[in-house]
């Protein structure tokens, strides 16, 4: 049998051979067989988990909520010190100082990541905007937030503050943050399908044993991880909660 692996689409574009290299890591543990599939879109990703087709995922928050709460999967792991924030960044010629001065009919340019989008129109309400009275661009990948902000062609970008980080540097130094959201609870987790629940703690102790050893410790550097970290039950369904009180 061939498992199915793939990671939510708001990855870093840069850490694409990365999870190649994890995921050979893990067949080799496992010793089992488990094909990478990467979408383009969180639309495609999300039908390919309402078809039953992902064994294993690097979840959004958003989509952990549906994957646990409606498809069974298991919640293991989480990237260590890496929680999801939001930031909104204008260029950096902007007259805008504070989100106070963003004003109505603002040109905003995001991805379709849910979890960044609704933080980020949760920090634009103190400027009293709201997603009725501003122009919502939405685009692939962060990257090209990022080129419409240069271009001129949005006021402002809603970024996972990850994502914005892991632009190059030539591109932050024409960008500037108007403000980051410190939440500290909401974060990308690695779930184990039904398929592969009798596995999962096999997997979690796997995961969190991987920095122990030099080749683990690479593949760990590849995905831009420091360590993997235990989550438990409680903390997911907390964080489930939260996501669900604030959207």
């Amino acid at each position: 049998m061939i498992y199915q692996i793939t990671v939510s689409p708001d990855f870093s574009p840069q850490h694409i051979f990365g999870w190649y290299v994890f995921n050979t890591w893990l067949q080799k543990e496992l010793q089992i067989r488990i094909h990478v599939e990467l979408f383009n879109d969180f639309e495609s990703q999300r039908q390919a988990i309402l078809n039953d087709q992902v064994d294993l995922i690097f979840a959004n928050p958003y989509d952990a909520s549906i994957l646990v709460r409606e498809k069974g999967f298991t919640a293991i792991a989480r990237a260590q010190g890496m929680p999801d924030e939001a930031i909104i960044a204008v260029n950096i010629a902007s007259t805008v100082e504070k989100v106070e001065d963003l004003p109505p009919g603002l040109r905003l340019v995001s991805t379709e990541d849910p979890d960044i989008n609704m933080m980020g129109l949760i920090m634009i309400e103190p400027a009293n905007l709201t997603a009725e009275n501003i122009n919502m661009q939405q685009v692939d990948t962060y990257a090209i937030v990022a080129k419409k902000l240069l271009l001129g062609d949005a006021d402002a970008g809603f970024f996972l503050k990850a994502a914005y980080h892991d632009l190059t540097n030539l591109t932050q130094k024409d960008l500037r943050i108007l403000i980051e959201s410190k939440i500290d609870v909401v974060h990308h987790s690695f779930l184990i399908g039904p398929k592969l629940k009798d596995r999962s703690f096999d997997i979690q102790q796997m995961l969190v044993a991987m920095g122990d050893s030099e080749k683990g410790q690479g593949v760990l550097d590849s995905l831009g991880f420091s360590a993997w970290e235990k989550v438990s039950e409680e903390d997911m369904e907390f964080m489930i909660d939260l996501m669900d009180t604030l959207g």
